[in-house]
């Protein structure tokens, strides 16, 4: 076990904006730098937690109270943290995570219009105020990336299983009230949350990330170049 504690980074962005495409480069990017990567998302990460995805994004809970979908949030997150992510950091690795709690707070907090202060109080009691050392917020247009959200569950869609289209299906000005939330965090947390321009090619937006996470967290190489020489 690493005596070092991991580095945790977290992707956030409207639905069909590209990050999980994103996570997955910067893993593999990372790995190649001799880093050992745990890759995980919400809502899931763990076998409970995937069951209370199903929940909800599956559009036949369109139904589902907007606290008892914060607090579905919230039970994925804490068994998450529990079981996956801090174990990983414990264990010395860097976790990448395809949405966390600011998630709750943009789509709960923002789009739902529940607020932010209900949203942070969770975070302190059910996550012990766990927070990335850096998260990247991928900014897209609203209608471009909810429309290529849909068209992606529509090519994936299983009949004989649940979809992931409940989200997909609120408005535009749902979505815009997400983004404006999330701009609104990127700047409260400016030391933390930095905001990359996701309307470029993939292969742009990967070099803006891996510029970002350079600057950011330079000490991942230089733990890693120690351990060589040890």
């Amino acid at each position: 076990m690493s005596s070092r504690r991991g580095k945790f980074i977290t992707f956030e962005g409207l639905d069909g904006c590209g990050k999980s495409t994103q996570l997955e480069r910067l893993a593999g990017k990372l790995r190649e730098r001799g880093l050992a990567i745990t890759v995980t998302r919400e809502p899931g990460g763990t076998p409970t937690g995937e069951k209370i995805r199903q929940l909800l994004l599956d559009t036949k809970t369109a139904g589902l109270a907007t606290k008892a979908e914060l607090a579905l949030m919230f039970a994925s997150r804490a068994q998450h943290i529990e079981e996956i992510i801090l174990p990983a950091l414990v264990a010395g690795n860097t976790v990448l995570c395809d949405r966390f709690t600011d998630s709750s707070e943009a789509y709960q907090g923002g789009g739902r219009k529940l607020g932010s202060e209900i949203v942070l109080d969770l975070h302190r009691v059910l996550c012990g105020d766990l927070m990335p050392e850096l998260t990247v917020l991928m900014d897209s247009d609203v209608g471009a990336s909810v429309e290529r959200a849909r068209r992606r569950n529509q090519a994936r869609a299983n009949p004989d299983s649940s979809d992931e289209n409940r989200f997909e299906r609120e408005s535009r000005a749902f979505f815009s009230r997400v983004r404006s939330c999330y701009l609104e965090i990127a700047k409260r947390e400016a030391e933390r949350v930095v905001v990359v321009d996701a309307r470029g090619t993939p292969d742009q937006t990967h070099a803006k990330i891996l510029e970002i996470v350079n600057a950011k967290l330079g000490s991942l190489d230089s733990s890693v170049r120690a351990r060589n020489v040890g």
